[in-house]
């Protein structure tokens, strides 16, 4: 009996790769993870961002706002960080342009 034994381990040593080598065929599977996340995660992500930047690049004075804090507003001053937005008659706050979500259209605070 230990006769078929030996011959199942000899085949098995010589069937297994070098320790120190990996073949193509153990890559492919994590190169194929990171290929997925890219196209499902980051890309999407990047894109957003880039159509957030320009947003807050083109905001102008007039300009009819709402901040990711729900606030909506006028844009009544701007600068190269922050940007001055009347929320109600003689109140302005100061916020973060970053933190500006998107630019309603005209006339949206007079349905208010």
């Amino acid at each position: 009996m230990s006769f078929f034994i030996s011959d199942a381990m000899a085949e098995a040593a010589a069937a297994a790769p070098a320790p120190g080598q990996m073949g193509f065929e153990s890559l492919i599977f994590p190169i194929g993870l990171i290929v997925l996340l890219y196209f499902f995660m980051i890309r999407p992500q990047l894109k957003r961002q880039k159509e957030h930047k320009k947003l807050v690049e083109s905001i102008s004075k007039g300009d009819e706002v709402q901040t990711e804090g729900g606030i909506l507003g006028k844009v009544t001053g701007i600068g190269e960080n922050f940007a001055q937005v009347e929320i109600a008659k003689g109140v302005e706050v100061k916020i973060r342009r970053h933190s500006i979500l998107g630019v309603m259209p005209k006339g949206t605070m007079k349905e208010l």
